[in-house]
């Protein structure tokens, strides 16, 4: 009998790529993607190519930055449905391979897989996602999600590598706790600041002293990523997104109190158009807050009641907005609603 794997598969620079597919003259140059796709607007990067990423250019970073880091680059505007066709063909490609599919997002998936030679079948998904698509990506083999998710950073870009419960320590023991999925660098300061700044000293705390410090569920759960434990399997359910969000760069920044409200009426509509379309009412909402030059900051509140009305879904957002500063100058204004996984 085969045995069970997962292979988690993430396709290398994906916007970059579409956009290199698209305009093949850009390949081999310097390319971002962000906002309207002008430097000298506000924006920021929504991903970049190899070669700009080789100039300090990142996500999140606000175009101008890229501009200034990286003169040369191609700036190209944002084409979400471009961006979903392309996926779309990706995951269909990799359920044509006769394994369960579970969509992470718009590039990357978890495939549970049965074989012997798991590097084989990972050769064979990059073959078929270059072949149908004319896309690369690289492939995380594991003996559950979490390994898998890790070893994708490894075999990056166009490789693959394999971590389990044989090599875990080998290859994570002395790397810093935020190396783990589901340990950001915020959290991995905590966790530096109670003495656990490796993922050897975290797998071997005490997990009684971990939930004393950090909560009963998520002391001992930080524990188990570094011992890379994991039982999740992987789902082929459809994916549904969890939420959705519309936010607002400024050109030039809002002081104007009656203007910020005025804008957060205009994105709850348009959310509550959305979540009416879907037919899923919202459970939370949150609003986000980009101070000058560049500080962000997000509150967010649960519903009483779940609700796709706009009125519910702006007064949510106009009781966040007196929690923020009104004497500071204002760059984006965005507001994101949560909804409940429909039950199967």
């Amino acid at each position: 009998m085969a045995s069970p794997w997962v292979l988690h598969v993430d396709l290398d620079q994906f916007i970059a790529a579409v956009e290199v597919l698209r305009r093949p003259e850009l390949s081999g140059r310097p390319v971002v993607i962000g906002g309207r796709g002008d430097p000298s607007e506000r924006g920021v990067v929504s991903t970049a190519s190899y070669e700009a990423r080789e100039y300090g250019v990142g996500s999140g970073m606000p175009l101008r930055t890229a501009a200034r880091r990286c003169p040369d680059a191609v700036f190209l505007p944002v084409d979400a449905p471009a961006y979903e066709a392309a996926s779309t063909e990706v995951m269909d490609t990799l359920r044509s391979l006769g394994t369960v599919v579970e969509v992470l997002g718009w590039d990357e998936a978890f495939l549970g897989v049965g074989t012997d030679d798991p590097e084989a079948f990972a050769r064979r998904v990059q073959e078929a996602v270059v072949d149908v698509t004319g896309l690369h990506c690289s492939v995380g083999i594991g003996d559950n999600k979490l390994r898998a998710k890790i070893a994708t950073e490894f075999g990056k870009p166009r490789g693959m590598f394999r971590l389990t419960e044989e090599n875990w320590y080998a290859v994570m023991a002395d790397r810093p706790t935020h190396a783990l999925w589901g340990i950001g660098k915020k959290t991995a300061k905590r966790l530096a600041a109670l003495g656990f700044s490796t993922v050897r000293e975290l797998a071997q705390a005490d997990p009684h002293h971990l939930a004393e410090r950090l909560g009963p569920t998520m002391g001992p759960w930080y524990r188990r990523l570094a011992r890379g434990v994991d039982s999740s399997p992987v789902d082929g359910s459809p994916y549904i997104a969890r939420g959705h969000g519309r936010e607002t760069t400024f050109q030039q920044n809002l002081t104007d109190w009656a203007e910020v409200e005025a804008e957060l009426r205009r994105l709850a509509e348009r959310l509550a158009d959305d979540l009416r379309r879907e037919g899923r009412p919202a459970v939370r909402v949150a609003v986000k807050v980009r101070y000058a030059p560049f500080d962000t900051h997000t509150r967010s509140l649960t519903l009483e009641v779940p609700s796709a009305d706009s009125d519910a879904i702006t007064a949510a957002a106009l009781a966040l907005a007196t929690k923020l500063d009104a004497g500071r100058a204002i760059r984006l204004l965005g507001v994101r609603v949560e909804m409940d996984t429909p039950k199967s």
